[in-house]
């Protein structure tokens, strides 16, 4: 040969394994007679040689690739084949870290600190879709959303993502638009949960309060629900619910040992709701100091799969105005049956607004009922709600009053995915005036 090959080759591996390659073929006595007792091959050899080396390259490439989704990057050097020996004066610095003995794995960061190590396996984001879309009509005057139209429901997605074995993290990011027909974000839950056990979970974040059943059961979605909507007790604040159905803090969640029982209890502490701006949830600022505080407990007993009863307690300290001070209980019961086919909701409440400096207490007392069966994939409904609220109530707007009436509907699931829903309410006012709404509704799931 008049010269060395010319090659594309990566770094100090590949180079030491050319060279290594290239002297055992010219150091091979047969291969030295094969080249004189054939000249016309002597050419072949160099090419067949970096034809080799070619192959060896892309192997290594694929192997580090693998490597380097399946692992963390430190992870991918500690499992990585040896590489070929590097020449003594291309070899690096000796690492001033101590290095694990001989013929063993490096342990990873987060194990030598005594954190948890995360799998990027498991982190990956799971996203779940659901939306509707519904066409209404009320003969309720005076009302923004009075007109017979076609509206757009939330587009919520839900997102979780196990941290590791210990840490969940999950949130609803909804897409909505408002009576002025324009859409904002609003990212309803957003929750980072440890779990010590099944009788201690910590988290922290943004949540729906566990007051009763109805909102801890079913978020932002009307795929999951049987109705179109959710009762009124249960309304979403900027739909002019009356009760603070997110909150911003931490919570604690567990089981109770009580056997066949299955008692669970739920404690939370947050920022409560606000009343002096157009955001009721208090996402980084409180109006006061005072933080709200609610406790529930509730029951599966597992004699009877499917039912659920609980009690919850909620405080907090409103400040709609100054100097006005309102201490607000709210107190919750609930019994509820969801089994295959059969569902029965019941649940009471009491909203105890009392102002500081002020002997009148403003009681708000409310409840509904709803009961469906499943014949196959024809789910028919009925739903009776009640909410009595105190004309010159210092917390509510004016509009809620006295509202109470039945609703009947019928849910048809057309497949997994997309169920189909048509539902009547009458609703009673205070001053004999009443109203009638009609909606239909297709919900979905992608």
């Amino acid at each position: 040969m008049t010269g060395k090959p010319r090659t594309t080759l990566r770094g100090r591996t590949l180079a030491g394994l050319a060279v290594f390659l290239f002297m055992a073929v010219n150091s091979t006595p047969p291969l030295r007679a094969q080249q004189t007792d054939a000249p016309s091959d002597s050419n072949k050899q160099p090419e067949a040689l970096l034809q080799r080396i070619v192959q060896l390259e892309a192997r290594l490439k694929d192997v580090e690739a693998a490597l380097a989704k399946a692992q963390p990057g430190g992870a991918v050097a500690a499992s990585a084949p040896a590489p070929a020996p590097a020449p003594p004066s291309a070899a690096a610095p000796a690492s001033t870290a101590t290095s694990a003995p001989q013929g063993e794995v490096p342990a990873p960061q987060a194990e030598q600190t005594g954190q948890e190590p995360m799998d990027l396996n498991r982190t990956l984001l799971r996203i779940r879709g659901y939306s509707d879309v519904n066409l209404h009509g009320t003969t309720l005057r005076g009302d923004p959303a009075s007109t017979t139209a076609f509206s757009l429901g939330q587009v919520n997605l839900f997102v979780t993502s196990d941290v590791s074995d210990k840490f969940k993290f999950l949130s609803e990011v909804v897409f909505e638009a408002g009576n002025d027909n324009v859409f904002g974000v609003d990212i309803e839950r957003m929750l980072l949960t440890y779990s010590f056990s099944d009788y201690l979970n910590v988290s922290v974040g943004r949540y729906h309060t566990a007051i009763g059943y109805y909102n801890t059961a079913y978020h932002h979605s009307t795929w999951f629900q049987t109705a179109t909507g959710r009762p009124f007790l249960f309304a979403f604040e900027d739909q002019g619910g009356i009760l603070p159905i997110h909150n911003v803090g931490a919570s604690i969640t567990g089981k109770v040992p009580s056997g066949s029982l299955g008692l669970h209890y739920v404690a939370e502490i947050g920022n409560g709701r606000a009343y002096r701006t157009s955001e009721p949830v208090q996402n980084t600022v409180d109006d006061n100091t005072h933080k709200a505080l609610n406790f529930a407990i509730f029951a599966r007993p597992e004699a009877i799969r499917g039912l659920q009863v609980g009690f919850s307690a909620y405080r907090d300290l409103l400040t709609p105005a100054a100097p006005l001070a309102i201490d607000e209980t709210i107190l919750a019961a609930h019994a509820v049956y969801t089994g295959l086919d059969f569902e029965w909701l019941n649940e009471a409440l009491l909203i105890r607004n009392a102002p500081r400096g002020m002997p009148r207490v403003f009681n708000t007392p409310g409840f509904y009922s709803q009961i469906s069966r499943r014949f196959r994939s024809y789910r028919p409904y009925f739903r009776y709600q009640y909410v009595n609220a105190p004309a010159n109530e210092p917390i509510f707007s004016p509009n809620v009053g006295l509202q109470h009436g039945p609703s009947f509907g019928l849910r048809y699931d057309m497949s997994e995915f997309v169920a189909v829903k048509v539902q009547y309410d009458y609703t009673m006012l205070r001053g004999d005036r009443a109203f009638h709404t009609v909606a239909l509704q297709t919900g979905f799931t992608f």
